[in-house]
């Protein structure tokens, strides 16, 4: 490598096609967002090879070619012959540059190739020898290494991101990534930290590694080549973040309120380890200049040991959904009470006297029943656990009652997940049969926003409420405290549903 690399800052987005004019069909989609394409010929059929490279050729971008054997990552078995004689057909082309595996770098350096990566990938886990692959692939004298891992938990990619720094130290050019919904957080703040490269996929559905993001989100949503290492990084802290639409409602108030700052999703399954190996200035081991994060499932509860404090709010309800830094020191409260209750008052006028019906018992569910009895509603809490629910119930003076014994309610809420898009989408809390006489029933799940409970709760003939006010009101309110600016509610709900319609 040179001493002194020219950091590109580009957005790389990867193709895989198995035929040459599905490929100059996606080359030509990606064109207008890519700097670079990386062109996946080991995606090709073999018949439509010659075809793919062909396409490549003539195309009006920037072509980055890959022909990766599947043991080392790539889509179809190659044998060395296979890849000897596609490597030796290239020696002419007109490409950007080549990603070749270390075994075929060295021969890499007698062909016209301007820019030479030399990748390593591990999509079992996150190596333990990472700085010793690092060495070895810097020692090749490729122009840019790249190594990439899985990252099943958020602390996994540390040890890479500090190759990232080395490497910067060192005036080399790393493309760290770590594959997977953990290591999402890599992909976006790469650029902003020395990272060359930024690794995107044409679509949601076209992706070709793990956790990759579409390009359109990297740079509309994410700004990702704007960001710099002083940018403020706030982050949605949840223990699956593939389905949140908080990254992008807080972006789009970022971006028109023209601050310097990004909100990323951060999957975290022990919020202990993430605060001291990353967040905490006296523990942390890499410094991502985090500022605030949102809190949600399953961790309302349990930040509140890693906080420096709670404020009355959020000791009254026994949970946090927003973190921010306050002098150094990270402090904690809860705006999911007023943002639960505001659109319901709305809706239904004074609740003072109501009878309402709130399945479930989490974080979500104390607000919830917080904000309810400090209007004077009359609550009961329903659960198919009663023995978990019992502290909820007693704590707030609410009745407690199998969900199977639901007595007609004025309001029935659903704090849980069920319903939520994946998994459990089909599902509904409550038999259809409940809802007969039922005023009104809102749904805090906002993805989809019709669930199969709002449906059938519409066909009983209720009114329904979903959880997309309650998200875009409560966000709105962490925005505030992180920010100190109002946010653009509008901004925040058009981008919202912009992202549901997909």
């Amino acid at each position: 490598m040179s001493n002194a690399p020219v950091y590109q800052r580009k957005i790389c987005i990867s193709l895989c096609s198995k035929s040459g004019a599905e490929l100059a069909e996606k080359i030509e989609r990606a064109t207008p967002l890519a700097d670079i394409i990386e062109v996946r010929f080991d995606c090709a059929a073999p018949e439509q090879l010659d075809e793919c490279i062909a396409v490549a050729l003539v195309a009006k971008a920037d072509i980055l070619a890959t022909f990766r054997p599947k043991k080392e990552g790539g889509f179809r078995e190659i044998t060395d012959d296979e890849r000897i004689e596609f490597w030796n057909v290239g020696n002419e082309t007109g490409f950007w540059g080549v990603d070749l595996e270390e075994d075929r770098i060295e021969d890499s350096f007698s062909r016209r190739w301007d820019n030479r990566i030399v990748s390593f990938h591990d999509f079992s886990g996150t190596p333990s020898n990472l700085e010793t692959i690092y060495e070895r692939l810097s020692a090749t004298g490729a122009d840019i290494v790249k190594i990439a891992v899985q990252a099943d938990r958020i602390t996994d990619a540390i040890l890479l991101w500090k190759l990232l720094e080395r490497a910067r130290t060192e005036h080399k050019q790393l493309v760290p990534i770590a594959m997977g919904e953990a290591g999402k957080w890599t992909r976006i703040l790469g650029l902003a930290h020395g990272s060359p490269l930024a690794y995107a996929s044409l679509d949601a559905a076209g992706g070709t590694a793990p956790g990759q993001i579409t390009a359109a989100d990297l740079i509309i949503v994410y700004r990702a080549k704007e960001l710099t290492p002083e940018s403020k990084v706030f982050g949605l802290i949840a223990g699956d973040t593939s389905y949140s639409m908080s990254p992008y409602i807080q972006n789009a108030a970022i971006g028109r309120a023209g601050i310097d700052a990004v909100f990323v999703p951060l999957q975290v399954a022990d919020i202990g380890e993430f605060f001291r190996r990353m967040v905490r200035e006296r523990s942390r081991e890499i410094d991502l200049n985090f500022r605030g994060f949102a809190v949600t499932n399953p961790h309302k509860r349990a930040v509140i040991d890693v906080l420096d404090s709670i404020d009355e709010t959020a000791e009254a309800i026994g949970a946090v959904n927003t973190v921010f830094l306050d002098s150094g020191k990270w402090r904690g409260t809860n705006t999911d009470a007023e943002g639960f209750i505001s659109p319901l008052r709305e809706r239904f006028g004074s609740l003072n006297g109501a009878n309402v019906a709130l399945i479930g018992a989490g974080g979500a569910a104390r607000a919830c029943v917080y904000a309810l009895r400090r209007e004077g509603a009359n609550v009961t809490v329903l659960a198919r656990n009663t023995t978990k629910a019992k502290p909820l119930a007693e704590e707030f003076g609410a009745k407690l009652l199998p969900l199977e014994a639901l007595e007609r309610p004025d309001i029935l809420v659903n704090t849980t997940p069920i319903g939520t898009r994946g998994e459990h989408e089909s599902e509904t809390p409550l038999a259809a049969e409940f809802l007969h006489g039922i005023n009104l029933v809102y749904d805090l799940t906002y993805n989809p926003r019709e669930t199969r409970l709002l449906r059938e709760a519409s066909e009983a003939g209720c009114e329904t409420l979903d959880g997309l006010e309650m998200l875009i009101r409560q966000a709105a309110a962490q925005f505030k405290i992180w920010t100190g600016y109002e946010a653009e509610a509008g901004v925040m709900l058009a981008a919202a549903t912009k992202q549901l319609e997909k």
